[in-house]
């Protein structure tokens, strides 16, 4: 299906996009390999809001536009496919909800989305309170010892709260999980940067690393499902869910197969991103001591001593601002790709049948036209009527679509009510010298993790 979307200043339907000549698509290359937020910012500022950028053999059909976003991930949904990056991850995630397309996508959409229903979400907001109170105990505990390893610790909670609510499991009995779950995303990203050229087989370290790790969440897997059979009846959580839908596949190696994917798949993006956008979080309120002061008497005023509730959302109108201005600078899925399936026309532009076409929140949320001054920190953005005039489209840190994500309330639910829990509670404060850089995986993470002295509030 061919349509066409103009934002205001395109050129006209069918036009080429511009973009670099070809000794400056061997720099982009370069760039692309040693630093993809570079590259990818870089062209939306020499570029504007359509380009076409080779890289090796491929061209990337890139828009950095509202309106062009909407069409690509909405509109005309149907007419892309998951793109570059997600199609080779999948050699290491198998068919899962994040990589999976067409009928089987459907109907694993269709298995867990009861899971995530309003009512669920809000009876999960006593496992965030307790694995955030666990949480809070373990970084008190290190008061005055030296540095914590703060992203391990946001991955601990935030395994151990997917756990509660989606599984209702414990996966803090899993020793490792957390390493394991990083050597997988690791090799997925191996796998985009080599697109998917190397086989498996070779025994390649990290290769070999990735296979024991998968291998143990499979083992994980395993005994989650053993343990679950036999009491799913009438059960909403995700897990019984998924045990039903396999067991009444035709072959059962199809369905343990897409069970175990579809498991480690979740597991992986809902842990990642909600701990990526606690990381950040955390970062900049250390770095806007200001800005933290107002989210801890927030906190104090709201919670008093009490642990938090699920209607207390409602009422931390800052730490909720923070959260999505964390998000607006640092998307946790910094990148949208798709492949088109037809030819299509897209903000004046020819797009055709096979292109690579990507949308990037993070130039997106960076655009100056919708963000006045879009480098800076200001949860302001986010309060009250502020920004209500801009397009909806220019904020997607959750995507859009048909593939908008599934757990945006509960990962929101569990971003706020941990974040206003720890600025209650205690101060972090990053190591005095060290730089603090964005890694794009999966996920927009923090490059060696963020190590922080604990205080007292």
């Amino acid at each position: 299906m061919t349509a066409t979307v103009t934002p205001t200043g395109a050129a006209s339907p069918g036009r080429a996009l511009p973009g670099p000549s070809r000794l400056s698509a061997l720099r982009l290359l370069a760039q692309m390999n040693r630093d993809r937020l570079a590259m990818m910012t870089g062209a939306a500022r020499e570029y504007g809001d359509a380009a076409r950028l080779p890289v090796g053999h491929k061209a990337l059909y890139f828009f950095n536009h509202p309106e062009t976003a909407k069409h690509v991930l909405a509109g005309n949904a149907s007419n892309y496919r998951k793109g570059i990056g997600l199609v080779h991850a999948r050699r290491a995630l198998g068919d899962g909800l994040l990589t999976s397309e067409g009928e089987l996508w459907k109907e694993q959409r269709k298995v867990i989305q009861p899971a995530f229903q309003s009512r669920r979400i809000a009876e999960q907001a006593g496992a965030i309170a307790a694995e955030g109170a666990r949480l809070v105990d373990r970084l008190r505990s290190r008061i005055g010892t030296g540095p914590v390893q703060l992203v391990d610790e946001l991955t601990g909670l935030t395994l151990g709260v997917l756990g509660r609510t989606l599984l209702d499991a414990d996966l803090h009995a899993f020793d490792g999980i957390g390493t394991d779950f990083a050597r997988v995303q690791d090799q997925a990203m191996f796998e985009l940067e080599t697109l998917s050229m190397v086989p498996m087989w070779i025994p390649l370290p990290h290769q070999m690393r990735f296979r024991k790790a998968r291998r143990r969440l499979e083992v994980i897997v395993e005994r989650l499902v053993a343990e679950r059979r036999g009491r799913t009846t009438d059960a909403e959580d995700v897990l019984s869910r998924l045990v039903v839908s396999a067991d009444r596949e035709a072959d059962p190696r199809v369905g343990q197969m897409r069970l175990r994917d579809e498991l480690v798949t979740l597991l992986l993006a809902g842990h990642e991103t909600t701990a990526s956008t606690l990381s950040w979080s955390l970062h900049l309120l250390d770095r806007h001591p200001e800005v933290w002061q107002r989210v801890h008497d927030e906190a104090v005023e709201v919670f008093g001593g009490r642990a938090p509730e699920y209607d207390d959302l409602r009422r931390l109108t800052y730490t909720s601002a923070v959260i999505s201005e964390a998000m607006r600078l640092f998307p946790p899925v910094w990148l949208l790709p798709r492949i088109a399936i037809e030819d299509d026309v897209v903000g004046g532009y020819r797009v055709p049948a096979g292109a690579d076409v990507i949308v990037s929140p993070y130039t997106l949320h960076r655009h100056p036209a919708f963000w006045p001054e879009p480098d800076r920190f200001d949860p302001e953005r986010f309060l009250g009527e502020a920004g209500t005039d801009r397009p909806r489209f220019a904020y997607i840190p959750f995507g859009a679509g048909p593939r908008f994500c599934v757990g945006n309330h509960l990962g929101l639910l569990e971003a706020v009510l941990v974040l206003a829990l720890l600025c209650r509670d205690l101060r972090l404060t990053g190591l005095p010298g060290r730089p603090v850089v964005a890694e794009p995986m999966l996920s927009l993470r923090i490059r060696g993790g963020l190590p922080v002295t604990v205080q007292a509030a």
